[in-house]
């Protein structure tokens, strides 16, 4: 899929050296193609690795992508430039009157605070309403998911005893999960890391009615929730969207108040070899069924009725 980015975006550079299939906009310009309309609130601390690991995602599948990049307007990112978050990035008011096709919201790093504290709770609840009328499949990821869960369905988070962090396994959960398209080619066992300290539980969606469970791990407890439709809201508890050196530079940085190694991470546990990437094949495939069945196989053809 090509992925329609600002000529100057950094993440275009890193993207063709990968032979991920960019196009800036003065070719898509050029093509009578009605893209599909992404948007992604960007949560995460540092934007620019998100922005590549992203588009890095989306770019595995056969139609345009149009991606607008949000931030919240009600917090002051420490760890990226203004300058950066004014070229390239919007805030929800300057898209609150568009449609999208379809909604990305991130993890972020403030899980053990309760969501209300969170200083841009309110912002992201308007956009989480807006999104119901407006966008037709959100994918939420880590802390958003949870967000989700709690902001739509009133799920609950709980802390777990000790950081959850490293590379965990996971099964699908039933036959509504077998036989779900968001789901579709995943094989038995498939894997993607974690990286947070709370979790939601399981029964806890498995008895609610608007909700459908599709995979756990048996380490890392819930990873797949979905509204019934299994379109409408997708929540993945986990990152499969990291590169395979995230894991480490957040081992690195949490040095030497946090000596907890990855799990399943680092080859006989021993942090200077190479980590060997279990994840990247499930991720593309979780991000191309979303696009096709619950994005481009749903939306309308005009985003303006």
């Amino acid at each position: 899929m090509p992925i329609k980015v600002p000529d100057k975006l950094p993440a275009k550079n890193i993207l063709q050296l990968e032979k991920i299939f960019v196009m800036d906009e003065s070719r898509a310009f050029t093509q009578d193609i009605r893209p599909l309309e992404i948007a992604i609130i960007n949560l995460m601390p540092l934007k620019e690795p998100t922005e590549v690991q992203l588009l890095r995602l989306l770019g595995n599948t056969p139609l345009q992508v149009n991606v607008t990049l949000l931030h919240m307007a009600s917090h002051t990112s420490k760890n990226t430039a203004a300058d950066h978050l004014s070229a390239f990035y919007h805030v929800f008011q300057q898209a609150h009157k568009k449609r999208f096709d379809g909604m990305i919201i991130t993890g972020a790093p403030v899980e053990t605070l309760p969501f209300e504290q969170v200083t841009y709770w309110e912002e992201l609840c308007t956009i989480m309403k807006w999104s119901t009328e407006n966008v037709t499949s959100v994918l939420h990821i880590c802390w958003a998911a949870q967000a989700g869960l709690y902001y739509h369905y009133g799920i609950t988070k709980q802390l777990l005893p000790e950081k959850l962090f490293g590379v965990f396994s996971h099964t699908k959960t039933s036959k509504i999960a077998e036989d779900s398209e968001i789901l579709r080619g995943f094989d038995d066992i498939f894997f993607a890391p974690h990286s947070r300290y709370t979790t939601v539980n399981e029964t806890d969606i498995i008895n609610h009615e608007k909700l459908t469970l599709l995979s756990t791990s048996e380490q890392a407890g819930v990873y797949m929730a979905a509204s019934t439709d299994l379109q409408k809201h997708i929540f993945v508890t986990g990152h499969p969207e990291y590169d395979p050196l995230t894991l480490k530079y957040e081992y690195n940085r949490d040095l030497p108040e946090n000596t907890n190694l990855p799990q399943n991470y680092f080859p006989n546990n021993n942090p200077a070899n190479p980590p060997k990437v279990k994840w990247r094949s499930h991720a593309n495939l979780l991000f191309s069924n979303w696009l096709n069945y619950c994005v481009y196989q749903t939306t309308p053809y005009s985003l303006q009725t």
